[in-house]
């Protein structure tokens, strides 16, 4: 009985550090020890979303933002699983290209952005391309290191059993390598955000990072605060989401992590 009882009150309480935070917050700046200028209490800042949201302004650079996320993650994504199980499955596709793989994956993504500012210029595609950089690599490092982690015995037992190849990376190597991969996509899919608020306030005039730098230049900590809860709330609903999806589709399974 007190098992099951165990996660309910375990996500009740998880709250309660938050309310503690934002009260505390709420009268540190109320009582001014904080000039409200540079710490504006938590009300003001969510009466300033309230007003950015109905005027339409914080919408219109989230849209932007979230547009250049989506496009960037699903083309870098599906790009790093497919050469990724390529170069998982082929010892001689993994021995050509790990070593220029190895030299481009510690590249930060937005190391990227001067070149591909000279390449493409100042463009919807720019962002998307960072965020194609950000997802790529890790994805296909993390897919190719699932594939090879997959004990050969089960391998070498489709292929007694007369499976064609094709048929044994498909429901054999692939369902036993998705946990790794859920993980680089889990990863990355909040790394996706923090880096297109950061290539937003270098190179492009929309979306929540140059609306970020706007409010900077104005010294609207309100606004800024506002920014970083969006980023927040999104970080950990795309990590959430596939979270959720890896337990959906790894429980039938029965492997992965332990969701009990």
């Amino acid at each position: 009985m007190k098992n099951s009882r165990l996660p309910r009150l375990t996500a009740g309480y998880g709250f309660i550090p938050i309310l503690i935070f934002l009260a505390i917050w709420e009268i540190v700046s109320r009582l001014g020890v904080v000039p409200r200028q540079l710490l504006p209490s938590f009300s003001q800042v969510m009466v300033e979303a309230f007003d950015l949201i109905k005027s339409g302004v914080l919408l219109h650079h989230f849209f932007k933002s979230l547009v250049r996320v989506l496009a960037g993650f699903a083309v870098g994504s599906l790009a790093g699983l497919i050469c990724g199980l390529m170069m998982g499955w082929n010892e001689l596709l993994h021995r050509s290209f790990s070593p220029i793989i190895s030299l481009l994956y510690p590249i930060p993504a937005l190391g990227w952005l001067p070149i591909f500012i000279l390449w493409i210029g100042i463009s919807e595609l720019l962002p998307i391309a960072i965020i194609f950089t950000c997802s790529f690599f890790p994805i296909l490092y993390t897919t190719a290191s699932g594939v090879r982690s997959v004990d050969k015995n089960f391998l070498q037992v489709a292929r007694t059993l007369g499976q064609p190849e094709g048929r044994i990376l498909r429901t054999v190597l692939f369902p036993l390598a998705l946990p790794s991969i859920f993980t680089g996509l889990r990863l990355e899919a909040g790394m996706a955000w923090r880096v297109i608020i950061a290539a937003e306030m270098i190179a492009i005039p929309t979306g929540i990072g140059a609306l970020l730098m706007r409010a900077e230049s104005l010294i609207r900590m309100d606004i800024i605060i506002v920014c970083l809860m969006v980023l927040a709330l999104m970080c950990f609903s795309f990590e959430r989401v596939f979270d959720l999806l890896e337990k959906s589709i790894t429980r039938k399974w029965n492997y992965g992590r332990n969701y009990t």
